[in-house]
């Protein structure tokens, strides 16, 4: 490892690019989905690029967020492309009507809300819905379809119900709850994170130790009643303190 000295004057260990690699690939064979021999990994400056094919979007989805969890990752180029075997082909027509079927079937999300387009395997949903939690659902119930290349998920929140919020729900609280959230988290150091609320709207500063632990201090920004916004300004930045 290469040794660096932080502001407050204590060694830290950074991985170099090759142990990273040693790491993800690692990872990448640990996660049961994912299929190894199918993936490139090639790391400069602890940016991981993946990159060849995959069978499936739930496969491409899977090697993303297992890279995620790697301590040390700075950021990842997903340049992994998606060939489905002859057997994984639909028509948009099919896939379309299967993520319709998906969407009406999920409790959360009310009837009609929601708009499908499918062009060459890629879905796209637009519409309005109530809360990130539907958006997020959304596309959750139709990424793992068959035939599926990608999901585009172009919902927004519906503006009446966000007025209405917007005048009921207090900023201070909305920090609270999650900081509070942070606090419970067993991925997240809420330590190390800086809340600042404006409205509905929501800003994440400080540091995390690898990119899964942003995206989960994201998630619970955005699960908090009366947030329209997330704005996510936190830095990956892991080091292990010598002894």
């Amino acid at each position: 490892m290469i040794d660096t000295i932080p502001q407050d004057g204590r060694y830290t260990n950074e991985k170099t690019d090759m142990q990273l690699k040693d790491d993800v690939i690692a990872e990448l064979k640990y996660e049961p989905i994912v299929k190894v021999t199918d993936i490139g990994v090639l790391v400069k400056n602890g940016t991981v690029t993946l990159n060849r094919y995959v069978s499936s979007y739930v496969e491409k989805l899977e090697a993303v967020q297992a890279v995620k969890r790697i301590a040390g990752v700075k950021a990842i180029a997903d340049d992994i492309e998606i060939q489905l075997p002859a057997s994984y082909h639909r028509t948009d027509s099919d896939i379309a009507a299967a993520a319709t079927n998906q969407i009406n079937w999920a409790t959360l999300i009310p009837p009609g809300t929601i708009q499908v387009t499918v062009r060459e395997g890629l879905i796209t949903l637009e519409g309005e819905v109530e809360g990130w939690f539907q958006k997020n659902v959304a596309a959750n119930v139709v990424r793992h379809l068959l035939g599926v290349k990608g999901v585009s998920n172009r919902l927004s929140l519906t503006q009446p119900i966000r007025k209405s919020i917007e005048l009921t729900v207090k900023p201070v609280e909305v920090e609270r709850a999650i900081k509070s959230a942070f606090k419970r988290s067993a991925v997240v150091d809420a330590n190390k994170i800086r809340v600042e609320t404006s409205g509905s709207n929501v800003e994440l500063f400080g540091n995390v130790r690898n990119l899964a632990e942003r995206e989960e201090a994201e998630r619970a920004a955005w699960a908090a009643p009366g947030v329209f916004s997330v704005d996510n300004q936190l830095t990956v930045k892991w080091f292990e303190f010598s002894q």
